[in-house]
Parts: C-alpha cells; structure tokens; sequence
C-alpha cells in the first residue's frame, strides 16, 4: 500500500509574505517529485497583512498549525524556514515533535546562543528603521531590502518590480513589523535540540544576520550544516537551485515510499 508522501511547509522571515517566494516552491515540488509543497503567511503578513502579528512566536506557531490542517496537510510536515520563520519552526518541532518530521533552517539566529550585535548586525539598524518610517516610495522601501539581503544582482534586479507590487497591494504595517521583531526578539530557543532531523544552512555573505549564528546553532545542536559561499541572507533567492540541492541531497526517515 502506497504510503503518502510527507508535505513541505515553506515559512519566511520579518515582514515577508509567500509571495516572496517567488517560483522556488514549485522548482522545489518538481525536484522532490510528490511531496507537497505549501507557503504560508504569517499573520500581519502576506494575504493576512490586515490581522495583527502576534508578539510571542508560539502564537505564530499556533496559527500555522491550525493553517496547515486547514488546508487539508496531514502531518508530519518538514519544514523549511528563513530567518524569524525558522523560530517559528524550531518552536514548532519543539512543542509538537510528532507533527514534524524535519527542519530545514536557513540563516537564522537565536537567544540565548547568539549576541545581539550578531542577531542583526549593527550598520542595518539605520536603514530598517528607515523602512519602517512614513514617506517613502515603495520601490525605495523594497531596493532596501534586497540591498540588505541579496548579493545577487541580477536576482535582485528580476524581482525587484514583482516585490514593489507586493508591498502596494499587501502593504505590511509599520505597527505589525514592529510586533513581530518584538516576537523574535523574546523568542529563546531551547537548550537542547528539538527531536527532529535537522539541516541547517547558512549565508556566507549573509549582511543581515552573522553567518556565525548558524555554525554556532549547528554545533551546538550537532545538526547537519552546509555554507554557501556567495549567497546574501535571502539564500532561496541568491541561489535557489544550491538550496533546492541540499534539500534533495537531506535525506531523513520519512514516510515517504519513494523517499520525495
């Protein structure tokens, strides 16, 4: 009897949406073969960007478990997660290890591993608060971003008109992007790991979030790690055939008769 393949729940970081995806979750679901694959919003975010963010992480995990069993997913999931998304799935595996069958965590940072200065790196806080001020034109705003978080010209530049369009039809409030830093800020990972399979990846050029924070993380919680080289904080981005690799390379006890 065929056995159902295990569904990938795709979760981003502050202030962005599903749309920022772009086509990596269907390159993802074509690489894997049947396996599901299914981006989430949060909630302030995305088609949800009118309801409030929540300001503790695990009332984010709270939301996307009730979402994924909305939309007909049966765990376990794995979970693949970017930056404050990996706190919700680091979160998730932690306080319902049955319904996660692994995580990938991507260029994340956590307390009470990592030093403030690391988590977000000091010569950035002028310009993130800058995006969170009144005024300025969306194109402004999102050519920000992908400064911040890009190292890939060319990928930066192809979506650079799809981003803008987002930010004016599923605008992120000022207010909302505040809660949720408060969120990640208050997050506090546990001591010892979650009791998944875990693969964590990091940016080496990452100019957000100190690359250190993920080797730390990875030896820490003796997970799997692999670093390229190039790529800026926004990897699926920068590289998304390298990740999308990885992945299909990680391979974790599954359900999944035909291992996708």
């Amino acid at each position: 009897m065929p056995m159902t393949p295990t569904p990938w729940i795709l979760l981003r970081g502050l202030t962005r949406e599903r749309g920022h995806w772009g086509d990596f979750p269907a390159r993802l679901q074509a690489r894997l073969g049947n396996s599901p694959v299914v981006a989430l919003d949060l909630p302030g975010n995305g088609a949800l960007h009118r309801i409030e963010s929540p300001t503790r992480i695990a009332a984010l995990t709270a939301f996307c478990r009730t979402e994924a069993r909305r939309l007909g997913l049966a765990p376990p999931y794995r979970l693949l997660a970017i930056s404050m998304g990996a706190m919700v799935a680091i979160d998730w595996a932690q306080s319902a290890p049955d319904e996660v069958a692994g995580c990938v965590l991507i260029n994340t940072s956590l307390r009470p591993f990592d030093p403030f200065h690391q988590r977000l790196r000091p010569r950035n806080w002028g310009a993130l608060i800058g995006l969170l001020l009144p005024g300025r034109a969306a194109v402004d705003r999102e050519r920000t971003v992908l400064r911040l978080t890009s190292r890939n010209a060319a990928a930066a530049a192809a979506v650079l008109d799809a981003w803008v369009d987002l930010r004016c039809e599923r605008p992120v409030a000022a207010r909302n992007a505040l809660r949720q830093l408060l969120a990640a800020a208050r997050f506090r990972a546990p001591a010892r790991a979650p009791a998944v399979p875990l693969l964590v990846l990091a940016s080496a050029r990452d100019g957000l979030v100190d690359p250190r924070c993920s080797l730390r993380l990875a030896a820490r919680w003796h997970a799997d790690l692999a670093v390229h080289a190039e790529a800026g904080h926004d990897l699926p981005l920068d590289d998304g055939a390298w990740l999308i690799e990885r992945i299909a390379a990680w391979r974790v006890p599954c359900a999944d008769a035909a291992g996708g």
